[in-house]
């Protein structure tokens, strides 16, 4: 597996409840892109929209070798999922108000571009501030350790 692609920003903003496996309907010279890693998944979102997963606001840079031939880069993506998947998905975000995050763009063993998304909840300002408060009290135990031990 090679990740390409990693949303940080999922992580700070949301509680990740469940992950889910999707590949990705490419285009073009997109897989060229993704090979190089001009991808930008900070504020993507999934929607379902008549019974179909799609990824929105994904950046993928078109190649400059592609020239007519190109991308759009802020194009809406296709996710390739099973239909109870999708249905059991979209039940979940309509009744109890989550969210559905992509994760990570990786390309895996046998050359397939996968998405992992994920269903989330979002956070609230004091949630964000106490992740960050626990994050650097193990910081200050991690050097205070290191400290003591040279």
């Amino acid at each position: 597996m090679i990740k390409i692609a990693e949303n940080k920003k999922a992580y700070h903003d949301y509680f990740i409840l469940e992950k889910y496996e999707a590949g990705i309907v490419l285009t073009g010279t997109e897989m060229k892109s993704i090979r190089k890693r001009k991808v930008n998944l900070k504020d993507s979102f999934i929607v379902i929209k008549e019974g179909e997963a799609y990824l929105e606001g994904a950046h993928i840079s078109p190649a400059p070798e592609g020239n007519i031939y190109n991308h759009e880069p802020m194009r809406r993506r296709k996710l390739l999922l099973h239909k109870k998947e999708i249905m059991k998905l979209f039940g979940k975000v309509k009744e109890e108000g989550l969210s559905l995050i992509p994760l990570t763009l990786y390309i895996n063993d046998k050359a397939k571009v996968k998405l992992e998304i994920s269903l989330a909840k979002g956070k609230k300002l004091y949630d964000k501030r106490e992740t960050l408060a626990k994050k650097e009290a193990t910081r200050q135990m991690e050097r205070a350790i290191k400290s003591q031990n040279q």
